[in-house]
């Protein structure tokens, strides 16, 4: 069942978007760092961000996924359940059940996602009222999509699939929405040797090593940049893993749209 939020406006959240079914790492978002599973890290990472008026969970209606919305409930965040394969779908219901207008997207790979990049996006959202913000050239797991509800609504209407794991090009591909690019991007951000989401067992290595190396310390993704540059090495972990996942990404990415 889902945690109900009443009629109250959240006009901006974040959606961290998690299962537990992975297949190349299982149960990745469970894997435990320094005494805490992933998914606990990139929630805490999360509520750094200052614009943000509500983080929100979003896994599956699979029994399997009941630990994640537990773990929602104790680090008090919400969480809302809905389709396995159909992400859009799953966005769509929860922006509903809690009265979103506009969110940032966190992909529970993500551990390192940037709270300074969240509310640039909001920021920018709110002056301009973009429907999809991406950011291509900023380092891998830094930041994913800022998306309005009302682009979403209307695509969720539009798709021809139910399997939209790779979602966004229902928006940058139907050429029906205002589509831009996050501006004020620190340069520090713009990397493209450095990876920093969780597919493999690689990337685990790379996120342990940093989160062991400031070992309960509170850092930020520019302080991540000085730890690689001083120790190289760091980025190599997993820097090769790069372009399995992007030709994975490409293969699985598909645009069905209604007649």
């Amino acid at each position: 069942m889902n945690m109900t939020y009443g009629k109250i406006k959240v006009n901006n959240a974040a959606l961290i978007t998690v299962r537990t079914g992975s297949t190349r790492l299982p149960n990745k978002a469970l894997l435990k760092i320094n005494g805490k599973t992933t998914i606990e890290h990139l929630i805490q990472r999360i509520k750094k961000s200052k614009l943000d008026d509500e983080i929100i969970l979003c896994t599956t209606t699979w029994p399997e996924d009941d630990v994640l919305c537990r773990i929602a409930l104790k680090n008090n965040i919400k969480y809302y359940k809905g389709s396995e394969k159909d992400k859009l779908e799953r966005w769509n219901g929860a922006c509903k059940e809690y009265n979103i207008d506009f969110f940032v997207t966190v992909d529970g790979d993500d551990l390192f996602c940037e709270p300074e990049l969240i509310d640039l996006a909001i920021k920018q959202q709110k002056i301009s009222q973009e429907d999809f913000i991406s950011a291509d050239n900023v380092i891998c797991g830094a930041f994913t999509y800022g998306i309005s509800t009302k682009a979403l609504k209307k695509v969720c209407e539009v798709k021809d699939s139910d399997d939209t794991e790779m979602m966004w090009v229902y928006f940058t591909e139907s050429d029906l929405f205002n589509i831009t690019k996050l501006q004020n991007i620190p340069d520090k951000y713009i990397r493209k040797d450095i990876r920093m989401t969780l597919d493999y067992k690689e990337d685990f290595e790379f996120f342990k090593n940093i989160i062991e190396h400031f070992n309960g310390k509170d850092f930020n993704l520019s302080d991540i940049i000085d730890y690689i540059n001083n120790n190289p090495f760091v980025a190599k972990i997993n820097i090769e893993m790069e372009k399995l996942w992007a030709e994975n990404q490409l293969n699985n990415t598909s645009l069905k749209i209604k007649k």
